[in-house]
């Protein structure tokens, strides 16, 4: 029985013709989602800005009623909660953003957190409070610098293991290619508004590895051509690795997206936002491997010689006696 390929072995795409106009639309795209960021900002949750959060069990139901909920905390006037399933599905967990002035008056929060209590046993009389957890906003502040730094640090180790694995040049490459992904992924938050909480931040550190992975096996290829192919132009040798690579990458990225795209379709809500940064993700980050950390290898002057131990005077003066000897 023949096997079924997606990608022909004798696929020969020209990737890097269009190099110039790909890289000049990813750096406009960069500096939009920037731009978006720093004017919009991000909708941060309860996790980055401090909040409350309210653990109900509704004893007496199979399953919490969360609409109504949600429109009726709403109601109270202290903006929209965030509502999920907490263990089983009659147990939620209601998380609301603190109110303002509660940093000077902690009052303010307890009276909140009392009102919304109260109105919940109302409506709902099997309902039962377990508990109610507060994140002050100092806390939620230091939470947020320390998830920001997991995000860079996580990218300059990969940028550290590729230069010490492969070429200084690769490095640099990965890690463009890594500020391409994570930047538009933050635009695409800040466009949305999608709340960004801790989740999202997994999802970032998600794609990195991801696309960390896509540009290892790429370059790997790259590396092997380069030490097989010392004659070919570069931009034909970098086009030979790609499409070498590109029957494993189509096959891992779709096998992954049929996975991401039935949790966008038929998951809750609560990992939406989780599984919308992990799509675009995978998209992203397979362009990124073929459009950014392939082609700036040429800006980076990396040549056939760059694998190549470089002979020394040394070496030269005892070649010299072996051939004279």
């Amino acid at each position: 029985m023949k096997l079924l390929k997606l990608v022909p072995d004798n696929t020969n795409i020209h990737f890097l013709r269009w190099r110039v106009p790909f890289y000049v639309i990813s750096m406009l795209l960069m500096a939009a989602s920037l731009f978006l960021v720093f004017t919009k900002g991000l909708n941060m949750g309860v996790d980055f800005i401090g909040g409350q959060m309210i653990r109900t069990t509704f004893t007496q139901s199979a399953a919490a009623p969360v609409d109504s909920l949600r429109e009726e905390v709403a109601k109270l006037g202290y903006g929209e909660p965030t509502i999920q399933e907490f263990g089983k599905p009659n147990e939620v967990s209601i998380r609301m953003k603190l109110p303002e002035g509660s940093e000077a008056d902690p009052a303010l929060a307890d009276a909140m957190s009392k009102k919304i209590t109260a109105a919940i046993k109302a409506a709902h009389p099997d309902a039962r409070i377990d508990g109610v957890d507060s994140v002050s906003g100092k806390v939620s502040k230091e939470l947020g610098w320390i998830a920001f730094q997991a995000l860079g640090l996580a990218a300059l180790a990969v940028a550290a293991y590729i230069w010490f694995r492969f070429e200084w040049q690769f490095g640099v490459g990965a890690l463009f290619a890594l500020a391409h992904d994570v930047t538009l992924t933050l635009g695409l938050f800040a466009l949305t508004q999608m709340e960004f909480d801790l989740n999202i931040v997994a999802a970032l550190l998600t794609l990195i590895g991801y696309s960390l992975n896509d540009t290892i096996v790429v370059y790997d290829r790259i590396r092997e051509n380069l030490k097989k192919y010392r004659k070919m132009p570069i931009p034909e040798l970098l086009d030979l690795s790609v499409n070498e690579t590109l029957s494993r990458t189509i096959v891992t990225s779709l096998s992954v997206l049929i996975t991401l795209l039935a949790l966008l379709l038929l998951g809750p809500n609560v990992i939406f936002g989780f599984t919308a940064a992990i799509t675009l993700g995978i998209f992203v980050g397979t362009y990124s491997s073929i459009y950014m950390a392939a082609p700036i290898l040429i800006w980076l002057k990396v040549t056939p010689t760059s694998f190549v131990q470089q002979e020394t005077a040394l070496d030269k003066q005892e070649r010299l006696a072996r051939e004279q000897g």
